[in-house]
């Protein structure tokens, strides 16, 4: 076996344990959403039921499974080692930020669909951290991710999951007309601030909103602990 050969079976491992490390993340927003829901847009109750949700999961996981199949690409030794070292820098910072995102929403987390969304009760916005970068750095981070699997792995599965970027947009499209309805002039001066998907340099301490309202009418003020329930 050539060094290049060991460094990417060491580099696939070390993909494989991020992967399997943020997907513990995810479990408790897909409990909490079931039991507990604030505001919501368009019909979130087709997609997140127990059953639905092991059926979309075991099917998602499945065609995953099956498409683990090595691309017909052979690249060149040099390509290989291009391909290696930019393909796990991207998916180690995509995935770090999607975690970031993950964990600075805390018990707020609510994931979304394409045909809804749903936020926490008494929901507050998140303006701190990877959130005063980016309005959706999770869904950034996971695309950041998808690209650098399909550079490291270049197998079928990893061209859907970029083949999937686009239905992230979707979803983040629907979570900021829900925003926009819930908080109004607080979420709209955020957004004016802070950019969607490209970084323009925010402050990492934080927007600073003049007094806001949280999901259920109670005034919030710069200071105060905010939460956010989107990607």
């Amino acid at each position: 076996m050539s060094g290049l050969d060991r460094a990417e079976r060491s580099a696939h491992r070390l993909g494989a344990l991020v992967a399997i490390a943020a997907a513990t993340t995810a479990p408790p927003g897909m409990v909490r959403v079931v039991r507990e829901r604030g505001p919501a847009g368009g019909r979130p109750e087709l997609v997140f039921t127990p059953l639905r949700l092991l059926l979309i999961g075991a099917g998602w996981f499945g065609a995953a499974a099956a498409g683990w199949r090595p691309l017909p690409v052979r690249p060149s030794q040099p390509s290989r080692w291009m391909l290696l070292a930019a393909g796990l820098g991207l998916y180690l910072a995509g995935m770090g930020l999607a975690v970031a995102g993950r964990l600075a929403l805390g018990s707020s987390y609510r994931p979304s669909s394409t045909l809804g969304a749903t936020l926490a009760p008494n929901h507050r916005l998140v303006t701190r951290g990877p959130f005063a970068i980016v309005r959706h750095p999770m869904y950034l981070g996971l695309a950041l991710a998808a690209l650098g699997a399909l550079a490291l792995y270049r197998t079928w599965s990893t061209m859907l999951f970029v083949l999937q970027v686009p239905v992230l947009v979707v979803r983040a499209h629907r979570e900021e007309e829900l925003l926009a309805r819930t908080f109004g002039g607080a979420w709209e001066q955020y957004a004016a601030r802070v950019p969607a998907w490209l970084p323009r340099g925010a402050h990492p301490s934080g927007v600073v909103l003049p007094e806001t309202a949280d999901a259920g009418g109670a005034s919030v003020r710069p200071g105060e602990p905010r939460r956010q329930a989107v990607a």
